[in-house]
């Protein structure tokens, strides 16, 4: 049997062990939403308001992300307004309001426990970018620096790594860090099924998880 956690228990497992993720707070409530965004100074606006849940799979298609909140009213009418798209087949449901991450690339990377092999980490080009190149690379989970570093080589589309747009380039230990910080997952918790961090924005170069996923097995 295997559970998925919810977007923010996703994201604090991974944190635990040096995934960057943008900054977030959580509440049950309108009210405790406001007062985290009060109270954490790494929060500005504009941000992203979501609704998140174990049982909330696919937030986008029912519409409960919503982008570019720039002001305290405006997130205020947002987050009441996800509350009250809650069904009840969602159960528990929390908000989740994070920073808004800017960048122009788009990359994906995770973890996937496999019968035959057992883990396997996956880092791959994503975003608008991801059905055009279909550009996936693996190796067998732990992975040391230097395979990290052959990962990011592996990905044909290396132009979008450099200078990009008026962005620098990729930050490349910043991506080895993430790829083993991913590894330290799975090698911490054996009950992982699979990690997906998507996306991975690149933010003044360097990866940053602006959603994540984990599934265990029970």
């Amino acid at each position: 049997m295997s559970v998925t956690f919810s977007e923010a228990e996703s994201r604090r497992l991974v944190a635990e062990h040096g995934v960057a993720v943008s900054s977030f707070v959580t509440g049950e409530s309108t009210a405790a939403i406001l007062a985290a965004m009060a109270a954490d100074e790494s929060l500005r606006y504009p941000v992203v308001a979501k609704l998140c849940g174990r049982r909330i799979a696919h937030k986008s298609e029912r519409g409960l992300v919503r982008l570019g909140i720039d002001d305290q009213q405006s997130l205020r009418t947002h987050c009441d307004d996800l509350l009250a798209a809650a069904e009840p087949g969602d159960g528990d449901v929390e908000l989740l309001v994070t920073s808004m991450a800017r960048g122009n690339r788009e990359l994906i990377a995770g973890l996937h426990n496999d019968p035959q092999f057992g883990l396997v980490v996956m880092l791959g080009v994503g975003g608008v970018f991801a059905e055009v190149f279909q550009d996936v690379t693996f190796r067998l989970a732990p992975i040391t620096e230097t395979e990290a570093e052959e990962m990011i080589g592996d990905l044909s589309a290396q132009a979008l790594l450099g200078e990009f747009r008026g962005e620098p380039a990729l930050h490349r230990q910043g991506l080895i860090d993430l790829l083993l910080a991913l590894c330290e997952v799975g090698a911490a918790h054996r009950e992982v099924a699979s990690v997906d961090l998507n996306p991975l924005i690149l933010v003044d170069g360097r990866p940053l998880a602006v959603d994540a996923l984990v599934e265990v097995t029970q």
